[in-house]
């Protein structure tokens, strides 16, 4: 049997091979990111601007956070800044639902605020789409701190991290000086929360921080994450 007559015979088995492993490794589809049925629907919004322009993106997220209120289906709609770096924003909105939301980013105010933010940019906009998970009345009173957490567990985990946010949220909201707590779930990556929380001064995040209950909270996490619990502080865009 010649060389090529032995390739023949290989060559196709080698491409059947071929083609099994690539479908047994292709990733499974993506859930939608917003899946229709999700109400209200929570929207974590980040923002980040160039240093030399954060005052500009200030005044048009204030334009814009108006707006949105007033738009159908909003049912909240909070700007918060950075303690620390004032051109990084968080915009936290709730809508009835995605047929809202796609709404109000079809609109031309919309459209235009989002090119306007975009010629601003150190970095995209970025939509994080959620679930409620633990959540309190959905008005907001003002406070003095602003904290934005992501959390991020590993698949496997997610199911015992839920049940230790729904306690860390009971617990915080029945803290001293707490305004809001609020913990949401990611729509297409269930495995990732975001947790909003309003305080009436520094001291009494700095308390809660220091809590049994945080530091029990943190102790579960550490054997569950994915990536570094992000902990970030702001205040509100007046």
């Amino acid at each position: 049997m010649t060389f090529r007559d032995r390739a023949a015979l290989v060559l196709p088995a080698l491409l059947y091979l071929y083609a099994v492993n690539s479908i047994a490794q292709a990733p499974a589809a993506a859930p939608p990111a917003v899946p229709a049925e999700v109400s209200p629907l929570y929207v974590v919004t980040y923002v980040e601007a160039k240093p030399t322009a954060r005052d500009e993106a200030a005044a048009l997220l204030r334009s814009y956070r108006e707006a949105s209120r007033s738009s159908s289906g909003n049912l909240r709609s909070v700007v918060v800044r950075s303690v620390l770096r004032p051109g990084q924003f968080v915009v936290a909105a709730a809508w009835k639902d995605k047929a809202a939301w796609d709404a109000h980013m079809a609109a031309a105010g919309t459209k235009e605020f989002r090119e306007k933010l975009n010629a601003l940019r150190n970095a995209p906009a970025d939509d994080r789409f959620h679930n409620a998970l633990s959540v309190g009345p959905m008005e907001v009173a003002p406070g003095s701190v602003y904290g934005v957490t992501h959390v991020d567990v590993i698949p496997p985990q997610k199911d015992n991290a839920i049940v230790a946010l729904k306690v860390l949220g009971e617990a915080s909201r029945a803290a001293a000086g707490n305004v809001r707590f609020e913990i949401v779930q990611q729509t297409n990556r269930p495995n990732h929360f975001t947790v909003f929380e309003i305080w009436r001064s520094r001291e009494a995040f700095d308390a809660n921080g220091m809590s049994a209950h945080q530091r029990e909270f943190r102790d579960k996490l550490a054997g569950m994450a994915g990536a570094l619990y992000d902990e970030r502080l702001y205040e509100i865009l007046n």
